[in-house]
């Protein structure tokens, strides 16, 4: 069979299309590479995040855990203060709907505390003659909104004369659910402000380090090494003891912030110094020299926003390591201390064993500290994955 072949010297026949290329239209690309054609950066690391389902749901999670502590006093059924002598060590009231066979609504049942005289411990019983149904949009106990607005307005309050301990009571009788949430205010807070100085310093430091190289690196890398070296737990002990028993509790807050921002920067430094050492050798980073911009400049400007997303991904990780560092100090006594109130200090009354076996609600704030953990590290390890959303 023979095949068809040109004479020798006779141009080939053109079988491409001589029209204009128009790269908009529908049969040069899809709709769907359209749109990715047309997306900024911005909008595809959100689609590929959207795809982590696990770090979406965590965000998700952390965004509502945020929200939630901006109105707390209305969220939380009790005062923060609000004492309940006859109720210490209460343990935690179960909400039913149904009352012998009969829809009620949420409510709990009332309680009688008698005193076993064997151990002196104080023994609750529910009374199932006694229903006592939640209020919803209710006043109860007055407050200060952020401690500049009056009000007494609450998501739900125990019935009129009764009680509702969801989470049960410490030795103070004071409600633990209501604790919880006004410690999240603080506990939350923590991190976020402790990251913002680890922050400002790892980008700064290592900024210098990985643009300028030479003696900065040098002197800045022995720094890093020698922090590092030292455990934190003692060298976060000591810089806590070193705080004054007089300061107020604001100030102490203010101290405990300062002193977990100024020893959780050398990671992120590292990390600016090794981006900043494969960039400062592009052409961009050239040209801005050549017309005189600064370092300031260049490593604000030109090389810092190539790497922010690496930037955003490390800081998520780093904030569960404030909250933690914050919740060590607290539960050792070296930290934050009463009358501020974080989980760090509410775990404080679970040191002792003999609590725990009589008393294993205590150990109820450990679950919100478990769980914002993993959310940020979710988060975090999606945000990494969308930080380059060509892979």
């Amino acid at each position: 069979m023979s095949t068809w072949l040109p004479e020798p010297g006779a141009p080939l026949p053109h079988f491409v299309s001589d029209a204009p290329f128009d790269p908009h239209s529908v049969s040069a690309m899809t709709k769907a590479q359209e749109r990715v054609y047309r997306a900024s950066q911005l909008r595809l690391m959100w689609w590929k995040f959207r795809r982590h389902r696990l770090a979406l749901i965590s965000a998700l999670f952390l965004m509502a855990l945020y929200a939630m502590i901006t109105i707390v006093e209305f969220l939380a059924p009790y005062d923060l203060a609000a004492r309940h002598v006859d109720f210490i060590h209460a343990p935690p009231q179960r909400v039913h709907l149904f009352d012998q066979g009969r829809f009620v609504g949420p409510f709990v049942y009332g309680r009688k505390a008698t005193l076993d005289m064997e151990t002196l411990q104080h023994v609750y019983a529910d009374d199932p003659a006694e229903v006592q149904p939640l209020r919803f949009f209710c006043r109860g106990d007055s407050y200060r909104f952020w401690g500049l607005v009056k009000g007494d307005l609450h998501l739900f309050c125990p019935a009129t004369g009764g009680q509702a301990f969801l989470l049960g009571t410490d030795r103070l009788g004071r409600d633990l659910l209501s604790r919880i949430l006004y410690g999240a205010r603080i506990s939350l807070t923590i991190g976020l402000l402790g990251i913002s100085i680890s922050f400002v310093l790892g980008i700064v430091i290592g900024g210098l380090a990985g643009y300028h190289g030479g003696i900065v690196d040098l002197a800045v890398q022995r720094v890093i090494e020698v922090l590092q070296s030292i455990p934190s737990i003692p060298l976060w002990l000591s810089l806590a003891a070193i705080m004054p028993v007089t300061w107020s509790p604001l100030l102490i807050y203010l101290g405990i912030t300062v002193i977990l921002g100024l020893l959780d920067w050398t990671g992120l430094a590292r990390a600016v110094r090794s981006k900043l050492f494969a960039l400062r050798e592009e052409d961009y980073v050239l040209a801005a020299q050549l017309m005189g911009a600064g370092s300031r400049r260049i490593i604000g400007r030109h090389l810092v926003p190539g790497f922010l997303s690496h930037l955003i991904a490390s800081a998520t990780i780093a904030v569960p390591g404030m909250i933690l560092g914050e919740t060590a100090l607290s539960f050792l006594g070296l930290g934050l201390r009463p009358p501020i109130t974080s989980w760090g200090v509410l775990l404080t009354e679970a040191r002792d064993v003999s609590v725990i076996a009589f008393y294993p609600w205590l150990l109820l704030p450990m679950a919100p500290v478990f769980l914002v953990v993993l959310a940020f590290n979710f988060m975090g390890d999606g945000l990494r994955d969308a930080a380059d959303p060509y892979k």
